[in-house]
C-alpha cells in the first residue's frame, strides 16, 4: 500500500519550498531598481480613465513603464475609448471586445490601485494581459456599474395554472417582446435564459434549487420541414451559437400585470417557493462576455489584495501561462446582489509552472470557484509521417493553441486507456482557423495512430496549491482538478450547492484533459455541500467514459472534517491508491436529507484503497458501499 504515498513527504516539501519561492517572486516584482517610469494618475479622470490609460499604455513600448498607481479613489471605465481586440476565449463567448488595460508585450510591470474602486461599464474586459512576464495587480477593487445578470423577487405562485408572478425591481430595466423578457443593461442585454434560485435569508443558493430551476425556457419544436436533407461533409458541433436554437422554440410566456410585477407561464419543474430570488442570466453560449481579468501566453502573473465584485463572465480566465498566484484574490457580491461573477471564479486552461490559490474568499459566483485543466483536440487528419489535422471539438474552445515548440503531446485512446499510448514533441503549429491546425512534429508518429483518436499536451499543467480558501453560495462546484502533476488542497472551508471537489475526465462535453494524480486533500472543513440537489458525493472522482480502466492515481485525503446533513461524502472510481485517513464524519442537521438511502461512501473500477482512524457519526444505515468484484474493504 505505501507504494503508492511514498512521495507524500517529498511532496510537502515541495509545496513548502513554492510558498518560499511565491514570497521571494511577489517581493521580486517590487524591486525600485526595475527600468520604466512609474506613473501616477489621480482621481481628475475618474469620471471615464479609459482614454487616458490606454494612452499611456500604448505608448510603452516608446517610453517604458515599470508601475502605475492610482491615486486612492473611484474610477469609471467605458468602452467606447478602449483598446479594440478581437479574442477567442476559453469558456467564454469570442468576440471584439474593448479594454481599459492593454497589457501587451510589457515585462515586470506593476499596476497599484491604493485601495481604488474600478467601475467598469457595458461589454469590455478590465485586464487583458498576452506575451507579458512578471506583471503585478494590486490594492484594488473590480465592480461593474449594471451587472450581466437579473433578479427578481418570487412573490406567488398558482400550482394548479403552473404559474409564478415575479417582482423585479428598478435596478433591474426590461422590456418584453414577443413574450419574452429581455433585460437591458448599458450596451448589453439579455433574455431569462440560464437560471437559479438564491435564498436572500442565507444569502446562498436555494436548497435544492434542482428542483426548481432552471426555469424550462424552451421545448423541442414540431414543425420542421426538409432538414434531414442538411448534411454536412465534416463534424460540427451541435451546441454552437449558430446551431443550438435548431430544433426548438421558446416554452415561456412572460406577461406584465403592472410595472415591475411579471407573471411567467409554462414552467415544467416545481414552481419556485415564495420568497426566494430568481437570477437569470441569459442564454448558454452567449452570456459571457466581459471576464475580469484574461491572462494568455504570460509568464508570471500575480493578483494581490484584490476584490473582484461583478464580471460578465469569470473572475480571472488564464491560459497557457506560467506561475500564477492569487493572494487575498476575492470574489464577492455587491450592492445586496445575490451574485458576484457569471461564471467560474478562476479558470486556468493549459498553465504549467505553479499556480498558487491563497487566502481567497469565492462566494456567490454562477459557477465553480476553480478548474483546472488541459484540453483535448481530436485528431481528424493524419497527413504525412510527421503531421496531423487537428479539431478544437467544444465552440469555446475555439482558436486555441495547444502548445508550444518542443511541448510533449500525449495520443489518448480513451476507449483504451486515459493515459497516452505514445508521445510526441511539437516542431511547430500551423494555425489555419479557429477550429482546424495542423501540428508536425519532431518524431515520425506512432504507426497505431488514429483518426478520432485525441491528443492532450503533457506540459500543459501546473504544480497546484490552493490554500487558506472560503469557497460556497455559488452555483456548482468548488474546485474541479484534472492535474496529473502536483496539488495539495489544504486548510479551506467549503459550503457548495454541488461537489466540493470534483475530480473528473471530461471527454465528451468540454473535451477538458488532465486526470488527476499526486494530490493531497487535508485540514479542510466541508459544511453541507450539495445542498442543491443533486445525488453526488461532496468529493467526487468520475469519468465520462463508463469502464474500469484507472484514471487516478495515488491520493490522500487526511484529516478533513465532513459536517454534513445528507449522507453521500465520497464518491470513488478508477482510482488505484487512495489513502482516506483521520477524518471526521458528522451530520449537521441543518436540512432535510434529499438522498437518506445512499452510503456514506461509494467506490467502484478501484484498487490499493485504504481507510484507517477515521470517525463516523453520521446517519448511514450503510457506511461503505463498494461494486460488485471488488476486493472487501473496511471501514475504521
Amino acid at each position: 500500500m505505501d507504494i503508492f504515498f511514498k512521495n507524500k513527504t517529498r511532496l510537502t516539501n515541495f509545496f513548502t519550498t513554492l510558498l518560499l519561492l511565491t514570497a521571494i517572486s511577489v517581493l521580486s516584482y517590487n524591486n525600485p531598481e526595475k527600468k520604466g517610469e512609474q506613473v501616477l494618475f489621480k482621481t481628475d479622470i475618474a469620471k471615464d480613465a479609459t482614454p487616458t490609460v490606454v494612452a499611456r499604455l500604448l505608448n510603452a513600448n516608446a517610453n517604458p513603464i515599470s508601475e502605475i498607481k492610482f491615486e486612492k479613489g473611484t474610477y469609471h471605465f467605458y468602452p467606447d475609448k478602449g483598446f479594440e481586440k478581437y479574442c477567442y476565449i476559453s469558456n467564454h463567448g469570442d468576440l471584439m471586445v474593448k479594454t481599459p488595460f492593454p497589457i501587451f508585450n510589457m515585462k515586470d510591470f506593476t499596476i497599484d490601485g491604493q485601495g481604488s474602486t474600478f467601475i467598469f461599464h457595458g461589454i469590455i474586459i478590465p485586464f487583458l494581459v498576452d506575451e507579458s512576464k512578471n506583471i503585478t495587480v494590486k490594492n484594488l477593487s473590480i465592480d461593474w456599474h449594471e451587472p450581466f445578470h437579473s433578479e427578481g423577487l418570487i412573490v406567488a405562485i398558482d400550482e394548479k395554472n403552473k404559474t409564478f408572478d415575479m417582482q423585479i425591481s428598478d435596478e433591474y430595466p426590461y422590456e418584453i417582446r414577443n413574450n419574452q423578457i429581455y433585460f437591458i443593461k448599458e450596451y448589453y442585454e439579455h433574455n431569462l435564459g440560464q437560471s437559479i434560485l438564491f435564498d436572500p435569508i442565507r444569502k446562498a443558493v436555494t436548497y435544492n434549487t434542482q428542483a426548481y430551476t432552471s426555469i424550462s425556457t424552451i421545448e423541442r419544436n414540431s414543425i420542421k420541414n426538409n432538414l434531414d436533407k442538411i448534411k454536412y461533409k465534416y463534424e460540427h458541433d451541435n451546441r454552437a451559437p449558430e446551431f443550438k436554437n435548431i430544433g426548438t422554440e421558446n416554452r415561456l410566456i412572460i406577461e406584465q400585470l403592472k410595472p415591475g410585477l411579471v407573471r411567467v407561464y409554462n414552467h415544467k419543474k416545481e414552481m419556485p417557493p415564495v420568497g426566494m430570488i430568481l437570477t437569470m442570466k441569459g442564454e448558454q453560449g452567449i452570456n459571457r462576455v466581459s471576464p475580469a481579468f484574461r491572462v494568455t501566453h504570460t509568464n508570471g502573473f500575480n493578483a494581490t489584495n484584490v476584490n473582484i465584485h461583478h464580471a460578465g463572465g469569470m473572475g480571472i480566465i488564464a491560459e497557457n501561462s506560467a506561475d500564477l498566484i492569487l493572494d487575498n484574490f476575492n470574489i464577492t457580491p455587491s450592492h445586496g446582489r445575490m451574485v458576484s461573477t457569471t461564471a467560474d471564479a478562476t479558470h486556468f486552461v493549459g498553465c504549467r509552472g505553479k499556480v498558487v490559490l491563497k487566502n481567497c474568499t469565492f462566494n456567490n459566483q454562477l459557477d465553480d470557484a476553480m478548474n483546472v485543466h488541459g484540453t483535448y483536440q481530436k485528431i481528424v487528419d493524419i497527413l504525412d509521417d510527421y503531421s496531423i489535422g487537428v479539431r478544437m471539438m467544444h465552440h469555446q474552445q475555439l482558436g486555441f493553441v495547444i502548445g508550444h515548440e518542443n511541448d510533449n503531446i500525449g495520443f489518448v485512446r480513451l476507449n483504451n486507456s486515459f493515459f497516452p499510448y505514445n508521445k510526441a514533441t511539437i516542431k511547430k503549429t500551423e494555425y489555419l482557423n479557429n477550429r482546424y491546425q495542423i501540428i508536425t512534429f519532431n518524431e515520425k508518429l506512432p504507426t497505431d495512430l488514429k483518426t478520432g483518436d485525441l491528443i492532450e499536451n503533457l506540459d500543459g499543467y501546473p504544480d497546484l496549491l490552493v490554500q487558506n480558501c472560503n469557497i460556497g453560495n455559488n452555483r456548482a462546484r468548488g474546485l474541479l482538478i484534472s492535474n496529473p502533476l502536483n496539488t495539495v488542497i489544504e486548510n479551506n472551508v467549503f459550503n457548495t450547492e454541488m461537489e466540493a471537489i470534483l475530480v473528473p475526465v471530461e471527454s465528451g462535453y468540454w473535451f477538458e484533459s488532465g486526470n488527476a494524480a499526486n494530490l493531497i486533500i487535508r485540514n479542510n472543513e466541508f459544511k453541507d455541500c450539495q445542498y442543491g440537489g443533486h445525488d453526488r458525493g461532496v468529493i467526487r472522482f468520475v469519468t465520462d467514459d463508463d469502464n474500469e480502466n484507472i484514471a487516478f492515481k495515488n491520493i490522500e485525503i487526511s484529516n478533513n472534517i465532513f459536517n454534513q446533513f445528507d449522507n453521500l461524502i465520497l464518491e470513488i472510481s478508477n482510482t488505484d491508491g487512495l489513502k482516506f485517513t483521520g477524518n471526521t464524519i458528522t451530520n449537521s442537521g441543518t436540512f432535510l436529507m434529499l438522498h437518506p438511502i445512499n452510503p456514506a461512501l461509494k467506490i467502484k473500477h478501484s484498487k490499493n484503497i485504504l481507510f484507517k482512524n477515521n470517525t463516523y457519526k453520521g446517519k448511514a444505515n450503510t457506511v461503505l458501499e463498494t461494486k460488485e468484484g471488488m476486493k472487501k474493504l473496511n471501514f475504521n
